[in-house]
Order: C-alpha cells, then sequence, then structure tokens
C-alpha cells in the first residue's frame, strides 16, 4: 500500500544502476521476488490503471462463492473463482478502496461519488423487483405432481400445474414423466391407459421411420450422408461428454442420441439437421431415458415452442424483433446505445445463441433446464425466452453501457459471461420483468400482445403478435412499424376524452398493411 501507483502495479524488472541507492537495491530484490512467486504459484496481477471494469458476481444466498470477474481496456476478460468463501472478504476489502465503490441502487441517492468500473451482483433482488408470487410456489417434486392426478391419471387443472412449474420448477427425479406433458407428447386429459397404448403406438411409428432410413438405396444414403450424417456424427461425439450419461469410449447413450437425430432428419427433411440440435436432445434423453419417448419429445419441442435451432432466418429475425421492442420499453438506455451503434448494434449478435440453444450454453444445465421448464409451461406468454434476455441483460450489461462498447466489444463481453452468470437470479429477475410489462399502459404502435394470457390448454407458440397503429404519424405517413389501425375504445390512453372517437385511417398511410415490425434501419 505505500508503493506509488507505478510502482505496485507495473513491477520494473530492471536492475538498479551501480552507485544506486540501498533502498532502489532493497526495491528491485523485491521485485525480482514477487516474479518467482508469480511464476512458480500461478500468481496473477492486474495493472488497476489500464483495468476497465471490476465485477464481483455471487452465485449464492450466503455470499460465500462466486466470481470475480476483470475486464482490461482491450476487452481482455480475467475470470476467478472462489467456491469457499473468502469473496465476501475480497468484498469487503475493495469498499474499503476510494477508487472501488459498489454502486449505488439507481433509486438511490449518494453524495459520495461512485465508481462505475466496479460493482457487485448478489443474487438477491430487492422486493420491489421480484414478481409478487415469487414466494408462493416450490418445486413440483412426486407428492405435488400426484396431487395433480386424479384416479385416472388425468392432469386436472392444468393451468395450475402450468403456473407452479413456471415458478418453482420441476424436480429432476420426475421430469422423466412431466416433460412429455409440457412438450405435448401426452395430452393433459389422458388416462395412464390411454398413454401407455399411445406410447406403443408411437414407439411402432418410430421403428417405422428407422427402417425407412436404414433401407435408403446407395444413392439416397449417400446423399443423406453428405446433408446429414457426416455432421450429426462430429457434433454428438463432442455433447455433453462429461455428462456421466454420456462420457466414455462406446457409451451407448451416445449411438441412441445420434440415432435420433439421423432419424428426426428422416421424418422431417424440410428441417433435416442443423448443428445444436444434438444439444437440445442431449438433455431430453438425460432425463427421459427411453429413445422413442425421447424422440417425440424432441418433435413436440421443435413444433410447439418458439425458440428451436432452426435454419430459416426469419425466424430469428422475428424474435430479434420483439426483443428489441422489449429492450426499447424496458431498458431504454440499452436500446439507445444498440441504435448508436447502427445495423451492426442492432442485430444483437451476442443473444442469437442463447436464443437459437435455449441459453443451453450460458448456464450450467441445473440452470438452463429450469429456464427450459419455464419456457414451456407458457405461463401468461409464449414469449418467456426473451424476457430472460432481457433479464441477462439487465444484470450483466451495465458494462455495456458505462463503458459504451462497440459491437464487437459487446460480443466479447456477453461472451466471457458463459456460465459464470447466476441463473436462479435471472430467473427470478425474468418474471419480475414479465410483471411489470404487463402492467404497462398501452403506448400507441407498440407490442402490446407480447404477453396475451394463456388460458387452459392453449398451446399456440406460433402466435404472432399484432401491432395497433395509432394512426397519429405526422404527414400522413404510414406506420413505420407496419401496424394496423384497430382502434381499442375499451383501452382508451389516460390523456382521451370520454367522448374522443378516434381517427379512422387513411387508406394507403396509416395501417394500411402488415409487415416485419421493429425492424431495425440503416443509418442515413
Amino acid at each position: 500500500m505505500n508503493h506509488s501507483v507505478s510502482s505496485a502495479s507495473s513491477l520494473d524488472s530492471h536492475a538498479p544502476s551501480e552507485g544506486g541507492c540501498p533502498s532502489q537495491a532493497m526495491r528491485w530484490e523485491e521485485q525480482q521476488k514477487l516474479l518467482a512467486l508469480e511464476q512458480l504459484c500461478g500468481v496473477f496481477r492486474v495493472d488497476l490503471g489500464h483495468m476497465r471494469s471490476l465485477r464481483l458476481f455471487f452465485s449464492d444466498d450466503a455470499c460465500t462463492s462466486g466470481q470475480l470477474v476483470i475486464a482490461s481496456r482491450e476487452s481482455q476478460y480475467k475470470i476467478l473463482h472462489f467456491h469457499h468463501a473468502g469473496l465476501d472478504k475480497l468484498a469487503e476489502v475493495f469498499q474499503q478502496w476510494k477508487c472501488c465503490r459498489e454502486t449505488q441502487p439507481k433509486d438511490q441517492v449518494s453524495d459520495e461519488k461512485s465508481c462505475m468500473q466496479f460493482s457487485i451482483q448478489r443474487p438477491t433482488l430487492p422486493s420491489t423487483e421480484t414478481h409478487p408470487e415469487e414466494r408462493l410456489y416450490r418445486r413440483v417434486d412426486v407428492t405435488t405432481w400426484l396431487r395433480h392426478l386424479n384416479h385416472s391419471g388425468q392432469v386436472e387443472e392444468e393451468y395450475k400445474l402450468r403456473k407452479a412449474i413456471f415458478f418453482g420448477g420441476i424436480d429432476p427425479s420426475i421430469r422423466g414423466e412431466v416433460w412429455p406433458f409440457l412438450l405435448h407428447y401426452y395430452s393433459y386429459d389422458s388416462t395412464s391407459q390411454e398413454r401407455e397404448a399411445w406410447r406403443l403406438q408411437k414407439r411402432a411409428h418410430y421403428h417405422d421411420i428407422q427402417q425407412r432410413r436404414l433401407s435408403m438405396s446407395p444413392e439416397e444414403h449417400s446423399e443423406f450422408w453428405r446433408k446429414v450424417q457426416f455432421t450429426v456424427d462430429k457434433d454428438v461425439v463432442r455433447t455433453d461428454r462429461s455428462n456421466q450419461f454420456f462420457r466414455g469410449e462406446n457409451n451407448p447413450n451416445v449411438e441412441i442420441m445420434r440415432r435420433i437425430l439421423l432419424n428426426y432428419a428422416v421424418f422431417n427433411p424440410d428441417m433435416g439437421y442443423c448443428q445444436g440440435m444434438s444439444d437440445l436432445v442431449a438433455p431430453l434423453l438425460t432425463e427421459i431415458q427411453d429413445e422413442s419417448d425421447t424422440f417425440w419429445c424432441f418433435v413436440g419441442l421443435m413444433e410447439n415452442t418458439i425458440f428451436i435451432s432452426s435454419p430459416r432466418d426469419e425466424d430469428m429475425e422475428r424474435q430479434l424483433m420483439y426483443l428489441r421492442e422489449l429492450l426499447r420499453l424496458m431498458l431504454p438506455r440499452f436500446h439507445q446505445h444498440l441504435t448508436r451503434l447502427g445495423e451492426d448494434g442492432l442485430q444483437l449478435l451476442f443473444c442469437h445463441r442463447w436464443i437459437l440453444l435455449c441459453f443451453k450454453r450460458e448456464f450450467p444445465d441445473t440452470e438452463a433446464l429450469r429456464m427450459w421448464e419455464a419456457c414451456w409451461a407458457h405461463y401468461q406468454t409464449d414469449y418467456f425466452h426473451l424476457f430472460l434476455c432481457v433479464a441477462i441483460i439487465v444484470l450483466y450489461g451495465e458494462d455495456v453501457t458505462e463503458q459504451q462498447l462497440a459491437t464487437d466489444q459487446m460480443l466479447l463481453h456477453f461472451s466471457n459471461l458463459s456460465m459464470h452468470m447466476n441463473g436462479e437470479l435471472v430467473l427470478r429477475k425474468a418474471r419480475s420483468l414479465l410483471y411489470q410489462f404487463r402492467l404497462l399502459p398501452r403506448i400507441p404502435c407498440s407490442l402490446h400482445d407480447l404477453c396475451k394470457l394463456c388460458g387452459p390448454g392453449m398451446w399456440d407458440s406460433r402466435y404472432i403478435p399484432t401491432v395497433e397503429c395509432s394512426g397519429e404519424h405526422p404527414d400522413s405517413q404510414s406506420c413505420p412499424y407496419g401496424g394496423t389501425s384497430t382502434p381499442q375504445p375499451s383501452s382508451p390512453s389516460p390523456s382521451s376524452s370520454p367522448n374522443h372517437t378516434p381517427t379512422p385511417p387513411l387508406d394507403g398511410k396509416r395501417g394500411c398493411k402488415k409487415r416485419d415490425i421493429f425492424t431495425f434501419r440503416k443509418q442515413s
């Protein structure tokens, strides 16, 4: 602490010149000892003068474990992991430094100037930032699950079950039984006997699909190998191999995963196979542990959910449209930064993998699967995965706006946070954002229907929200968001008088057609 900043943070390895004072020689010897210690013990040091940001991410409620993330000005990251206490003490030390104070919450005013390069992210949210029903539901275990079934094995009050799963998740011991319902392999009103008969029927169907693949002609097989099998064979041997279920050489479960993916390409030739599907099949097979059942659950995942590993650009672009609008409404400062970056920023490259692989590469399986279940529950929205994206940005995107990161730096920032974010915290924040979004007043030409309340039995993931044009654009121009003019008398704006009559649209000018909405535009 007595050294100057330059000498303490950047150790000079040059030997002192002859005739130098004894203190310089002593300092040089100390520096050599430190350098030797670094090489021997792997000591890490950083020049605080070249540090862009310092973040502490606690991963448990007791604040005893987590990560210390250090970012340089060149967007180089060093992540130090703390597993058994110590991180809380380190936070106390940092907060004693005048140059490193924890960032004050936005709703608090402090006379002390806090350094925005340092912040602490704790795994708790203030009560004002949590969903009112957050603590009311516990994980759905065997007892809770059986309580939702009647004597015939039918699920009673499906909506309440999906709500419980949305807030509490599913105990891993019963995922293999509950997931087929969420993925619509089983019908909620089916009896136990009907489900067993259905399994036998679908098992025979799966066998027919596999026989169709195995009985290809040499020409067909050659083309299939070139378009599908070559890529599948490469992907399955490197998917989740650290998982005990797929670990080891000649593991039969790897071969089962391979067959499921090859058979799916035969079942759905228009989709075929694209990289990333193995990341989706692997958890399904791990939890369900039956080849035929896993195959049909994967079919349900691909057909009945929004986020799919899809080769079609329009699917991804539609998701990004909705996400850009959510950011505009709920995180305007971040959206303004993206707008200043132009087309490259608005492409949201950093979150493409989040959507395509359902956060599989961003969180450990224990947390990623909880997010899958919350999305599959389809509670109050079919687009909960987009609220998860916004939650990640809210919790971990402070550096982006504070440091005004460029597009490539922004991509690197979020990539380096992969597997180092608190999934449970992200889930709670996403549920809170969903609650807040549903309370927002209706804004002209905005995405109101993204959070339609999903009633019992509703499974409409291909539902496309509409944009209602206000008809109030200057110079009689058409709606820049491609909205249609459908006034809602039952939901007048606060400023409207009771006798106000909406102005009808001008033909060819306002609300004249539907088209892709919230698209980014090249800056002139």
